[in-house]
């Protein structure tokens, strides 16, 4: 079933990556401007913590900050904290929740410098692209507050049996209880929200396991939403690996489970889980089709947009351009100049367009995967070299069907482009991968739109847009392995 989404009513692009990552020694580097010691916070409350990690600047490797990792009896602090809330499920009424979350929306809103610096300082994110993701955020927070009144389901008839005339059925929403929410590094602060605004709203104990490479928006976040009232049993945000998200995951007090990241780290987070409910975002590569009725003066720069926001750390990222062949030839000289000609630079720059790579492993991810490409006998059209801290901007055609690049996610900033015959050759080509969270269709013919939202194996469609579009008020999930 698709969810469909008209381009004029969505936000940017959003997330992926493996939140579990073992921790390993941060290399040294200089003190940054922003740098503070920050501490994990249990029950609403900072815990001191015998091992400390460096929070590095990706641009340059400079230290933004440091932050005490969680041990293991702060974990079980943080779960009995939680578990006491729970069972105390109706000991916050609908209105304070309500209230709660939208102060904290306005907070956040009303600090988006600070919260924009934050991401920009400990993350990938251009200093534009976090004023917008703080921008989302507070968005995010107010529909939540919404959600706290929002109707449930109807009152079923008890049925006309003899034996059941009379009686009345009814169904009453529950919070589940204690959530763990695992969120990954791209989106720092809005994808934390979407799995905090609504498990509060619905009146859960969360702990939130950040990315421990940009852990600190989500301790900000936290800290903000305590001031608004969030009673500090129901809210723990703890800084730590791998054995911290299995000791959390595995718990027994824990009934739901909210994972965003990779595949790899997802299928480890689902087998820790056991029977507990799970709801895992794991990404996939994103189609945007272009056909040969779309204008192109519209579809070149909603492309770029989406092939260089988050430098491709994006889990709509657009990996994948299929275009009708009698667009291709145009698409693809005009699509390549236009990036080559993005502008790098400093996160804090207003004329940069790009930013950075997490990190050395995400560096490597993509060479990998480009090298691949060119064995297996791409183009590269433009870019395709390192930088100091990430990738040119980059584009490549003449892949072949089931290259690796046409079936995982690159999560780096290169993108492909291919010519396809008609809707069976492109919905061939589209489909070819595991499952996908989102596509895109750049045309204004309703009996090619029909065939395409009919046929593309994704989780929703971007009509009139491409697939690095989304909807926070809209609910969002992907088929087969996304």
């Amino acid at each position: 079933m698709h969810a469909h989404q008209d381009k004029n009513t969505a936000g940017s692009g959003e997330l992926d990556a493996a939140s579990g990552v073992a921790l390993a020694a941060a290399p040294a580097g200089n003190p940054g401007p922003l740098s503070a010691l920050w501490s994990s916070l249990v029950a609403g409350s900072e815990v001191s913590a015998r091992t400390r990690r460096a929070v590095l600047d990706p641009d340059d490797g400079a230290i933004v900050a440091e932050v005490g990792l969680a041990d293991p009896a702060q974990a079980e602090d943080a779960l009995a904290a939680a578990a006491r809330a729970a069972t105390g499920r109706y000991s916050w009424p609908e209105d304070r929740r309500a209230a709660s979350l939208l102060n904290a929306s306005r907070a956040v809103r009303e600090r988006n410098a600070e919260f924009a610096a934050l991401i920009a300082a400990e993350g990938i994110k251009t200093l534009s692209e976090a004023h917008a993701e703080v921008k989302r955020t507070a968005h995010t927070l107010a529909l939540s507050a919404a959600a706290v009144h929002r109707a449930g389901p109807g009152v079923p008839s008890a049925g006309d049996r003899p034996t059941t005339r009379g009686w009345r059925a009814g169904l009453r929403q529950e919070p589940v209880g204690v959530v763990v929410a695992i969120t990954p590094f791209n989106d720092p602060l809005n994808l934390v929200a979407h799995k905090l605004g609504p498990a509060l709203a619905a009146g859960n104990a969360v702990i939130v396991k950040p990315d421990p490479r940009t852990p600190l928006s989500a301790l900000l976040l936290a800290r903000v939403l305590l001031d608004a009232t969030v009673p500090p049993d129901r809210l723990s945000v703890l800084v730590g690996d791998g054995e911290l998200v299995n000791q959390l995951v595995a718990d027994r007090r824990v009934r739901f489970v909210n994972f965003t990241g990779g595949r790899n780290i997802g299928a480890l987070v689902h087998a820790a889980a056991g029977t507990k409910r799970t709801l895992l975002e794991l990404g996939g590569v994103c189609p945007t089709i272009v056909w040969e009725d779309a204008d192109l003066d519209i579809a070149v720069p909603e492309l770029l947009a989406g092939a260089v926001a988050a430098a491709g750390q994006n889990c709509l990222h657009v990996q994948r351009i299929l275009v009708h062949r009698r667009r291709y030839d145009e698409l693809r000289e005009r699509l390549a100049a236009a990036i080559g000609d993005v502008r790098l630079g400093r996160k804090d720059d207003p004329n940069t367009q790009m930013g950075p790579l997490i990190d050395t492993a995400a560096k490597r991810r993509v060479s990998t995967l480009l090298d691949g490409a060119r064995h297996a006998g791409a183009t590269i059209l433009t870019g395709g070299r390192e930088t100091h801290s990430g990738y040119l901007p980059t584009l490549i055609t003449d892949l072949p069907d089931r290259a690796a690049l046409t079936t995982t996610e690159i999560f780096g900033p290169v993108t492909t482009i291919e010519p396809v015959d008609d809707l069976t050759h492109c919905l061939h080509k589209a489909n070819s991968g595991d499952g996908a969270l989102q596509a895109g269709v750049l045309s204004r013919r309703e009996d090619v739109i029909e065939a395409l939202v009919a046929g593309l194996d994704t989780g929703s469609v971007v009509i009139g847009g491409t697939s690095d579009h989304r909807s926070d008020a809209l609910p969002f999930g992907g088929t087969g392995q996304a």
